[in-house]
């Protein structure tokens, strides 16, 4: 299936999906999404095995392609950083971590990060909930001071109460990434969940759930469900929000653009 071409600029918010639609490095899938949509999120890893940071010679290239295709980007930052860890040097190391993948993709002018706040990466809470939190407040208070922007950090929804963390979302004026598959998965409604984080609500992580598994195509989405989100997306705060088909296939991107596509009209 051949993915068409159309949808950039079609929708108030900028439309986007994952670095990783084809078996490639990042620069390949950006050339090859370069056409198609409004924004690549860059999905990245760093640790001490393996890292796939792109390097100078390659961020000089996506920078060259974001100028030359009216392209933007949001990072990921890695998924095993431990912000709330109980074990202090690992904590600090994951700070860094993060600042380090920040500064690294400063020059490609990132939108926004989503950031993972949980515990183990495995989507458990901690047995001490309240030194979890502060641990992970000291953490995005050194994000801060080192000069991010509080609204440019997204606390993603994982697998358990968004409540756990949403204390330290407001304590320091994060923003919010909806992950609409986790709240599905969870048995929990997108539209509610909108309801409360709207106005925070800098990214969202758009993916259908098939046979009990998330990062699937549209068609995974209850339209109506999926319709009423688009237009409510594309209400106040559109120009400042980024809808990511968080998919990792062409096939699922291709049908994912489609649906899109068809739901053109609701973004008003």
């Amino acid at each position: 299936m051949t993915t068409t071409s159309g949808r950039k600029g079609r929708f108030p918010f900028r439309l986007g999906t994952t670095s990783y639609i084809v078996p490639a490095d990042i620069l390949p899938n950006v050339e090859l999404l370069a056409p198609l949509v409004d924004d690549v999120e860059l999905v990245l890893f760093e640790s001490e095995e393996q890292s796939n940071l792109p390097d100078p010679g390659t961020i000089g290239r996506l920078a060259a392609l974001g100028r030359e295709r009216g392209l933007s980007y949001t990072l990921h930052l890695p998924l095993d950083a431990r912000l709330g860890d109980a074990d202090e040097a690992v904590r600090r190391r994951s700070v860094a971590k993060c600042l380090a993948v920040i500064a690294r993709l400063r020059p490609l002018a990132p939108l926004a990060s989503a950031v993972h706040l949980d515990w183990d990466g495995r989507g458990g809470l901690p047995a001490d909930p309240d030194g979890w939190r502060a641990r992970l407040s000291r953490s995005v208070g050194e994000l801060v001071a080192a000069g991010v922007r509080p609204r440019d950090l997204c606390v993603e929804n994982l697998g358990f109460p968004f409540d756990s963390v949403e204390p330290v979302v407001l304590e320091h004026d994060l923003a919010v990434c909806m992950d609409v598959g986790h709240l599905l998965l969870m048995g929990l409604s997108p539209e509610e969940f909108l309801d409360r984080h709207l106005e925070r609500c800098r990214i969202v992580h758009l993916h259908g759930v098939v046979d009990g598994r998330d990062h699937r195509g549209l068609a995974g989405l209850e339209p109506g469900m999926l319709a009423r989100m688009v237009e409510r997306l594309s209400g106040r705060g559109a120009a400042d929000r980024i809808v990511s088909l968080e998919v990792f296939s062409r096939a699922d991107l291709d049908e994912s653009l489609a649906i899109m596509e068809g739901l053109a009209q609701w973004a008003g």
